[in-house]
């Protein structure tokens, strides 16, 4: 029992310090490093997309090394990577240094969604999984907090931060190396080919991650931006609103249950629309200022819902090969993101942030148009074993 929790819980760190830390800390960051590096916005866009982009080479890599090295190494590498990449970002003197560091950073979510995935898989019970798969998603969420409670206690400081969440990172890499389940004596996923790509379903789910990546660069890249310069928020306002997002994020660990009750498209759809309303109420924030903790609340918990609702979505459809079937929509996400966040910074260079944030919020609500296959999700359902009701009843072969 106690090396599953231990699993879990170190996946759950890994996750709050790659996607929270390594990615997302960026854009509560921005307004500081923009300052101090004198970047435009369109600049920091495409800064936030080199994280994307090293996100997409990373996963194929995880994929395609991932039988070989075996989940542990993958994920400790995943730890390094980002330990390094915050280290850089604490002395990065340029635009080009600090564009290097946040794509190291961002080079880590590619590497850690897959090998926990596979993890997860092989040392827990199918019935537990979706419940596993959502508490570690939400790591998200927590390393989100505590970039919003680190920027309150620094306040400016965002050199020193870094330096803090290298230190993190450090601490983490040595826990996932006694969590990790060493490499297994046989392979236990499938080949993969171009002919997983052909089965019915991925192009929706591919199309759908996408566009959600797309939109939601408007808030993970520029929301602190907007804050501090259409709302005028103070820097201790800013981070207690991204501490607000992280912390409703939290309710994103029950995606999993969500799923069973509802299914996952409709939870899929709702997720989607409820960020769509989000990026409108933002727009709608310069005339009630504090409806700002609201609409990032909502953008919260709704995120990780619906990656959640993205993750459960591809295994269903790749239950052969999990890794695969959590990184591909992941991809697209990062994807969508990369494209995303330079868009979106010559949209508001171009029209205002305004008309930015309603251009995404319709490109958002364009993702809810696909929906999983009901069929698929409720026989696999139906085909789930009903033993297993808790992370400590889970197979003898692991950890």
């Amino acid at each position: 029992m106690k090396g599953r929790i231990n699993l879990v819980a170190a996946a759950f760190a890994l996750t709050a310090l790659t996607y929270g830390l390594g990615r997302f800390a960026y854009g509560l960051l921005l307004p500081h490093i923009r300052e101090d590096l004198s970047l435009s916005a369109t600049g920091a866009g495409w800064i936030g997309g080199s994280a994307f982009a090293a996100y997409c080479f990373a996963i194929v890599f995880a994929f395609v090394a991932g039988a070989r090295l075996g989940e542990r190494r993958i994920a400790v590498l995943a730890s390094l990577t980002a330990t390094c990449g915050l280290a850089l970002v604490a002395v990065a003197s340029s635009g080009w240094s600090l564009g290097l560091a946040i794509a190291l950073a961002g080079l880590s979510t590619g590497l850690t969604s897959p090998p926990l995935a596979a993890a997860v898989a092989r040392c827990l019970e199918e019935v537990a999984r979706p419940k596993a798969n959502g508490a570690i998603n939400a790591g998200t969420a927590a390393g989100i907090i505590l970039s919003g409670f680190a920027v309150t206690a620094f306040a400016g400081g965002w050199r020193e931060l870094y330096t803090l969440f290298a230190v993190v990172g450090a601490a983490v890499t040595v826990w996932l190396w006694f969590a990790m389940p060493a490499v297994s004596r046989e392979r236990t996923s499938g080949d993969l080919s171009f002919e997983c790509l052909t089965r019915p379903g991925v192009g929706g789910l591919c199309a759908s991650a996408f566009l959600m990546g797309t939109a939601s660069t408007a808030i993970w890249t520029f929301g602190a931006n907007i804050m501090r310069n259409d709302l005028g928020f103070a820097d201790g306002r800013i981070a207690l609103a991204w501490s607000v997002l992280g912390a409703a994020g939290l309710v994103g660990a029950g995606t999993g249950l969500l799923t069973l009750r509802f299914g996952i498209g409709p939870v899929h759809r709702f997720a989607l629309l409820v960020m769509a309303l989000a990026l409108i109420g933002l727009t709608a924030a310069t005339l009630a200022p504090m409806m700002t903790f609201g609409v990032m609340g909502l953008f919260g918990v709704a995120y990780i819902v619906s990656s959640g609702a993205f993750l459960l979505w591809g295994i269903a459809l790749f239950s052969d090969r999990p890794d695969f079937g959590l990184g591909l929509p992941f991809l697209m996400v990062a994807l969508g993101q990369m494209a995303g966040a330079p868009l979106f910074g010559t949209v508001w260079d171009a029209a205002g942030s305004g008309m930015a944030l309603l251009s995404f919020a319709a490109i958002m609500g364009s993702a809810a148009f696909w929906i999983p296959n009901t069929a698929l999700t409720r026989e696999q359902e139906t085909a789930r074993p009903r033993n297993i009701t808790s992370l400590s009843e889970t197979p003898a072969d692991c950890c």
